[in-house]
């Protein structure tokens, strides 16, 4: 894989966003952390279910050729009934996946998601055809690698960090201690290879944030959650491999 060292971006509002769209030190950070699990196992779906749901019958999620994979369909969201989340539920964490999208296709992964409410609410982890699909159009708070619709990815002009539709791209996201706000939390977003988001939950920027996007005003939202991970059907072509996470970081 090939490594892009970008310049780094100005930063939003304090604590909030990152300092800059760098290559993370895989290599040096590998030594120091424990070993990752798979959640994919390449031949099934087990330890992924419905939301809701005590398994995935009913959903349109299929394992082909080693990759987990949906059909296309209408590209409508049905707000989690066709979603999949995780068995186990996670806070502290450091999750990694390979994924492409179809042509104008549309999906996305969440995380923090609990089952107590009528639709699947979580941290998005937006994953999108911007080139083509009208939502990457209304900003770039909807487009790939974004919080969505909250928070964009900070990218600057002219870099070319994202693979496009049919091609598989390498995503992170790792919920850690932070090492901004004494006794806080900080999220990372990264897009192969490169972090181009960072928050810290529950701050003030984050939650000023939140008050002007379709969360407003949710329960719980921008806060650490013990929930599951999701992988959304949004009724579009879209394909993952070597979902991988680790814990106790």
């Amino acid at each position: 894989m090939r490594f892009q060292i970008l310049v780094p971006v100005t930063a939003v509002a304090g604590a909030l966003l990152l300092a800059a769209a760098t290559p993370a030190p895989m290599a040096a950070q590998a030594a120091k952390e424990p070993p990752s699990v798979s959640l994919f196992d390449g031949k099934s779906l087990k330890g992924w279910r419905g939301y809701k749901k005590a398994d995935a019958a009913g959903s349109r999620w299929v394992v082909q050729d080693g990759l987990l994979t949906l059909p296309a369909a209408d590209g409508k969201d049905t707000r989690g009934e066709r979603d999949i989340i995780t068995d186990a539920t996670y806070d502290l964490f450091d999750l990694t996946w390979e994924w492409k999208i179809s042509e104008g296709g549309n999906s996305g992964l969440k995380y923090f998601v609990l089952e107590d409410r009528d639709s699947a609410i979580g941290h998005e982890y937006q994953m999108i055809d911007d080139a083509r699909h009208p939502d990457a159009k209304v900003g770039p708070h909807r487009q790939t690698a974004a919080l969505y619709d909250v928070l964009p990815p900070q990218i600057p002009p002219g870099a070319t960090i994202k693979k496009p539709a049919g091609e598989w791209n390498t995503s992170r996201v790792r919920v850690a201690p932070s090492r901004v706000v004494p006794g806080g939390t900080r999220v990372y977003h990264y897009l192969n290879d490169a972090r181009i988001l960072e928050y810290e939950l529950n701050s003030p920027e984050l939650n000023a944030a939140i008050e002007k996007s379709k969360f407003k005003g949710m329960e719980r939202f921008g806060k650490l959650q013990k929930g599951h991970i999701l992988l959304q059907d949004h009724g579009n072509q879209v394909w993952y491999r070597n979902i991988r996470m680790r814990i106790g970081i």
